[in-house]
């Protein structure tokens, strides 16, 4: 069986993300792997054309970046408390890219996700990461359904 040396869970902060932790911590645990959590704020460009200036786009973003670092640090502190050596990222970008970019060069041999299980019109309109990642990544991908996870 491959081993799984280096895990990514990326998240989103919802109330959602803690269910998906236990797979996490399982499978690093089972395989003694390094864990990455990971937070991508999503890039504010293509806001521009709204006559948005952009320097304020720039500063929501950062302030976004900033906020999402604090909140991160918080629930990695909580969450992964037996995995003090973790590594904790914030990117800012395409959610589904910047896992996919970050995998690849973390060198990851895993990604543990939720899915929010959208349907219809609001997956049409908001689309999946989860779905981009498993299309797209060059490594396994495991998603967890949070809303039927015990």
């Amino acid at each position: 069986m491959k081993e799984f040396r280096k895990i990514l869970c990326p998240i989103d902060l919802s109330e959602v993300s803690v269910k998906i932790i236990p797979y996490v911590t399982t499978l690093a645990g089972k395989f003694n792997s390094q864990v990455h959590i990971l937070f991508v704020v999503s890039s504010m460009e293509h806001y521009a054309a709204f006559y948005i200036p952009h320097p304020a786009l720039h500063e929501f973003e950062e302030e976004l970046v900033k906020g999402a670092r604090q909140k991160l640090q918080e629930f990695t502190a909580e969450q992964f408390k037996e995995w003090p050596a973790a590594k904790v990222e914030v990117l800012r970008g395409d959610p589904a890219e910047e896992i996919i970019k970050y995998a690849e060069s973390a060198g990851i041999d895993l990604i543990v996700m939720g899915t929010h299980g959208r349907k219809g019109l609001e997956k049409v309109i908001f689309g999946s990461v989860a779905d981009q990642v498993v299309k797209k990544s060059a490594v396994p991908v495991m998603t967890i359904n949070p809303h039927r996870a015990s």
